[in-house]
């Protein structure tokens, strides 16, 4: 099968990609490689006349200024433009969500426009923003969600970025996605909850991750216990990472001679992979039901991560025991659930077994390509 993959945020679709290859597919990959992360890609549509070099930077931002739009995305719609006739004959296009080009709306529908009639069957992605997740989110159909800060009494945030989704613009393409999707796909638990009643939705298929053969269960004894809290700054607030650094200050001044706090900040996805092979815990999201990638990416190395691990997750995969740290939005709890880890450092090296041998389960990327494949090829 020929498949066609456009937009990457967060390496899911370089891990399908990688198990749809295993299984003998031919599959391109479309993006920009998501700023700073870096992602590979086959076909890159990322800016190269507005970088974030100072000049065109400045240029960049006049622009900003009077024109009210980036110009930046002018230029990702324009290169998507250039490499049109090459995407063509394609059994299946997947898209990461419905913007998933990332130029202005009017343009994207145009671009996708062609894409659909030069190919075969499409299917939108439910993995992240789109207008039915920010609608049920602002409804208050979950409990805490990445919109949480933004509507909290007293929020000093004006705006945010997700909230795009539901101005008519993007309605408009997110209708024009919709109407040609043959389904959509929910990956985790914070998006399959949000897509429920939609009539196109699909059972959920988890996120796949390539996971390394290479593997050593953790060892305390005799060393400290390392954490590593790595900061995406955009996400600041909407990953709730403030109830993190607040437990990281006591959790530092009280057991000093037990552990070794790395706090990083935007680092190209693989830096941060070094970062995580050293680690023993991993703090990664406050406002979630279900793990991410940077999640994901850490229980496939035996880490423990706190993250989502809500009870919807646990009841969905049916597990007995803990495979993650379900991380609340309070740093009093976050500090006592360190607490209880480095005084009993045996749990860290039981739940990184449990998260690894839940990761090859359940998101192994040949696993999940092969759940993929079933659903596409029901259609086609």
């Amino acid at each position: 099968m020929k498949i066609l993959l456009i937009g990457e945020y967060s390496r899911l679709h370089n891990s399908l990609k990688k198990g749809l290859n295993l299984l003998g597919h031919q599959v391109t990959l479309v993006g920009t490689g998501d700023m700073f992360k870096k992602f590979p890609v086959d076909e890159s549509i990322q800016t190269k006349w507005l970088t974030d070099k100072p000049i065109p930077l400045l240029f960049r931002k006049i622009l900003l200024r009077i024109l009210k739009k980036d110009p930046a995305q002018w230029e990702i719609g324009y290169r998507f433009k250039k490499i049109l006739p090459k995407l063509k004959n394609y059994d299946v296009v997947q898209l990461i969500n419905s913007h998933s080009i990332g130029t202005y709306p009017n343009f994207e529908i145009k671009l996708l426009k062609k894409i659909f009639e030069q190919n075969g069957k499409v299917f939108l992605m439910g993995c992240g923003d789109d207008y039915p997740v920010v609608k049920a989110y602002l409804e208050g159909k979950m409990r805490y969600h990445m919109l949480t800060p933004y509507l909290e009494s007293g929020s000093k945030l004006k705006s945010d970025y997700a909230l795009k989704y539901l101005t008519p613009p993007y309605k408009k393409l997110f209708d024009f996605v919709y109407k040609n999707a043959e389904a959509v796909i929910p990956s985790d638990m914070d998006y399959k909850i949000p897509w429920e009643g939609w009539d196109k939705v699909a059972e959920m298929i988890p996120n796949p991750i390539i996971i390394s053969k290479e593997y050593s269960p953790i060892k305390i004894e005799g060393r400290k216990i390392r954490i590593l809290f790595g900061v995406n700054t955009m996400n600041y607030t909407k990953k709730g990472y403030r109830f993190f650094d607040e437990a990281l200050i006591r959790i530092e001044k009280k057991f000093p001679h037990l552990v070794e706090i790395r706090r990083t900040e935007n680092l190209p996805f693989h830096i941060y992979v070094k970062e995580l092979e050293l680690c023993d815990i991993l703090l990664d999201n406050v406002y979630a039901y279900d793990q991410g990638y940077n999640a994901l990416e850490a229980m496939a190395r035996g880490k423990i991560v706190f993250t989502g691990a809500e009870t919807e997750f646990e009841q969905h995969y049916n597990l007995k025991e803990k495979v993650a740290i379900n991380a609340l939005p309070d740093a009093e709890s976050i500090f006592l659930e360190l607490e209880e880890l480095i005084l009993n450092p045996e749990r860290i090296e039981n739940i990184g077994q449990k998260a690894r041998e839940f990761i090859e389960r359940e998101h192994e990327c040949e696993v999940v390509a092969k759940k993929y494949l079933s659903l596409w090829q029901q259609t086609l």
